[in-house]
């Protein structure tokens, strides 16, 4: 079904969220994926897309030809996948030189937001599992938010921008995109790399950008395949997993830490601090009221790549 101007423009607009939100430490481009209802769209494109490389690359040396590459490449919401490209790019540009530095500055009250943003964005992976949970999934959820946990624990590490040292950062932070609960940005800082590809995004430093887009190209063909392979087969299993590395995540956005991200107990504006805290929980909840309105006036079955923030209810393997 063709797709009208206002979707595109739709979809630029949650690419512009995402990207926005890749740039802060801590906040992850794949929560906001889900809660503006692009989430499954991307990693299922992106999966296609990969395959349609690597069978254009081995039908190509056998001689024959490109029909199936095509046949995948097809497959691909490549309208969406566009739009929202365009919208990271533009607001990751625009993020990097006005949002991080408001972040530094007013860390307290920043991650507050955030932390509420993302406390309220559990639901969308527990309501979009589809199946009522047990026993078992909540053991799951809390061994994934356990291992967030500590990785989001790990105090920053400092290392020289070589370009292999770039490319391989790259390719753990693109995984964390597509990762709902990790944030790209944080690994960056974890590793060191956070300030050297800010300054690089800043001053539009095309070789180190250029190099680390060849990481993230590598990385995301490696792991978005893997991703898409089990959202098809393992779906509900697999968001059980992602609202654990989301809850466990929340430990990065805990709004009192010192420098080596030891958690502290609340001290100094702390009402303020948790009116952010809910005004971050309030966004959500409306955006997640709206998109039940929307998706109450035009039915179940509305146009594709347009729904919300719901994730779909189930995989292939488990509709059957």
């Amino acid at each position: 079904m063709a797709k009208t101007v206002g979707t595109h423009i739709v979809n630029g607009v949650r690419g512009a969220l995402i990207g926005t939100a890749e740039v802060v430490p801590g906040v992850s481009g794949g929560t906001i994926a889900l809660i503006v209802g692009i989430y499954e769209t991307l990693i299922t494109s992106a999966g296609h897309a990969a395959s349609g490389v690597r069978t254009a690359a081995v039908d190509l040396v056998k001689g024959r030809g490109l029909q199936r590459a095509r046949g995948e490449f097809a497959k691909a919401d490549w309208g969406a996948v566009i739009a929202v490209l365009i919208g990271m790019v533009c607001a990751a540009a625009v993020a990097a030189t006005f949002l991080a530095p408001l972040v530094e500055r007013e860390q307290q009250r920043s991650y507050a937001f955030f932390f509420g943003l993302v406390l309220a964005s559990l639901w969308v992976p527990y309501r979009g599992s589809g199946r009522s949970w047990k026993a078992g999934h909540y053991l799951l959820a809390l061994a994934a938010a356990a291992g967030a946990f500590v990785l989001t624990g790990l105090p920053a590490a400092h290392v020289d921008p070589n370009p292999l040292v770039v490319m391989a950062a790259a390719a753990v932070a693109i995984c964390a995109l597509v990762l709902p609960g990790v944030s790209g940005s944080f690994i960056l800082l974890t590793i060191g790399l956070y300030t050297s590809t800010m300054g690089a995004v800043h001053d539009r430093d095309l070789g180190y950008l250029g190099t680390f887009l060849i990481g993230a190209i590598i990385g995301l063909a490696f792991f978005v395949k893997l991703l898409q392979l089990l959202l098809d087969r393992y779906h509900h299993l697999t968001l059980v997993v992602l609202t654990g590395l989301m809850a466990g995540s929340l430990r990065a956005l805990w709004p009192w830490q010192d420098q080596d991200r030891t958690l502290l107990a609340p001290e100094g504006d702390v009402w303020v601090t948790a009116a952010l805290m809910a005004a971050g929980f309030a966004v959500v909840a409306a955006v997640m009221l709206a998109e039940r309105a929307v998706h109450a006036r035009r039915g179940p079955d509305g146009p594709p790549g347009e729904q919300g923030p719901a994730v779909h209810a189930g995989g292939p393997a488990e509709r059957r």
